[in-house]
């Protein structure tokens, strides 16, 4: 019962139509949740001076949006404004002013040609120590850059953007907030950002990868940020349906949400992560403590986490609070890991609801990335309270953690009995359900 409620949001959320408009449209009456600000004590985004994103906007700052031009106008190359922008039906990323459609097609450039890429660099001809280079790697790079100008746009200080009812989203878009402080992202279905031009890396790993750009949204240098009510989803495109070249899935999608770059003070709450490879980064480098240490503070709460394969986060250096989350592994899904203890990390885990199969033991839940050291406790799988930390450390006696993060989250409104969560987290949690 649990997922098919999460299931008919999806539903309903999934395929919805653009409305071409040429301008962005005034709204001097905004939907009461378009003023709305994060509660005082709810997580990191509480802190100091809170976050109130556009709440105090006026009218002419005040925007009901359906295309990517209107969306692009709204955000006037993400300044400090005061503003609200709300997504009324799906916004694709992948138009063009007038609205039309684009493909990949209409961003090759410079001769480009995913036939003549793999040509050129066939591990069997081309090697497997050096990276693309030449004609067809500078293509390559010239076409992302077109896709890149189209599908990501900037978001700026002091802007609430909220979709209308339940059926709002973007589509194929990638939403930066970056150096900016103060934004609220509520209601939102971001679907399926994908890369229509992926690099092969022959050096990343045993066997070489395909690596994309585009996370559905990005958190980067920026502070006091609210992320409530969205569902993340890689939509018509999953990965198990895309082709393998050179023995690896031809992957086009990056993040679902990356939080990176000294960025801090971050809320994410009530969202729905689905369906997805390598879903939430906080902090993007072993090497960033110039710019990471002592940030990336980051709270999520009540967040189902459903058909995740790995990174659900993955943390560096950051003080992350994770608690009263749902983790469903769906049967025959491919699964790594959830919770990665990575370099520098201080990750708090507490009274989240892990849903495993047979195929999935407690011991897999956590993952060793240099973490030292986390905070793990009370947390369930399968209705019943299991010590994760405990299991993780007696399959792993090479690389122990330890069990105390070294602080005490306290910014918190509410905490849920980890047997309530799958319950309150299914029914609650995505786009649609505000």
């Amino acid at each position: 019962m649990r997922r098919m409620c999460h299931a008919h949001v999806i539903a309903a959320l999934i395929g919805c139509a653009s409305l071409a408009l040429a301008v962005p449209a005034q709204a001097a009456h905004p939907t009461a949740p378009a003023r709305a600000v994060l509660p005082a004590g709810d997580g990191w985004a509480s802190s100091g001076t809170g976050t109130t994103g556009g709440a105090v906007a006026d009218a002419a700052h005040t925007f009901t949006v359906s295309t990517r031009a209107q969306l692009a106008a709204a955000l006037n190359g993400g300044d400090a404004t005061p503003k609200i922008i709300q997504i009324k039906g799906t916004i694709d990323g992948n138009t063009d002013d007038a609205g039309q459609p684009l493909t990949c097609a209409d961003y090759a450039t410079d001769g480009y040609s995913l036939d003549s890429y793999l040509a050129a660099y066939d591990p069997a001809t081309w090697g497997t120590g050096t990276l693309p280079a030449g004609a067809q790697e500078d293509a390559r790079g010239a076409s992302a850059a077109r896709q890149a100008a189209r599908v990501e746009l900037a978001v700026g200080s002091n802007t609430t953007i909220v979709g209308l009812g339940n059926h709002a989203g973007l589509l194929a878009l990638d939403l930066q907030i970056k150096n900016a402080d103060n934004v609220i992202v509520r209601n939102l279905t971001f679907e399926d950002a994908f890369d229509c031009f992926p690099q092969w890396d022959p050096t990343d790993g045993a066997t070489g990868n395909w690596n994309s750009e585009y996370d559905n949204l990005v958190v980067y240098g920026a502070t006091h940020v609210w992320i409530d009510h969205n569902t993340f989803t890689d939509g018509r495109r999953p990965d198990a349906a895309q082709p393998f070249y050179f023995g690896r899935i031809y992957q086009q999608h990056d993040g679902e949400l990356d939080i990176v770059k000294g960025a801090d003070l971050v809320t994410a709450s009530w969202n729905a992560f689905t369906d997805h490879d390598k879903t939430l980064l906080f902090g993007n480098s072993d090497s960033a403590g110039a710019t990471d240490e002592g940030k990336l503070r980051v709270t999520l709460h009540h967040n189902l986490l459903q058909g995740i394969t790995e990174r659900a986060p993955r943390v560096r250096f950051g003080q992350v609070d994770a608690y009263n989350n749902h983790y469903v592994v769906t049967p025959g899904q491919e699964y790594v890991y959830s919770l990665g203890a990575g370099y520098r990390s201080q990750l708090v885990a507490e009274a989240n609801a892990f849903t495993l199969p047979g195929s999935v033991g407690a011991d897999r839940v956590i993952a060793y990335w240099k973490g030292t050291a986390m905070t793990e406790e009370h947390n369930a799988v399968n209705g019943k309270e299991t010590d994760l930390l405990g299991a993780f450390n007696a399959s792993h006696p090479t690389t122990v953690i330890a069990g105390d993060a070294g602080w005490t989250p306290t910014l918190r409104t509410r905490v849920d009995s980890p047997t309530a969560v799958p319950h309150l987290v299914d029914c609650g949690a995505g786009a649609g359900r505000l």
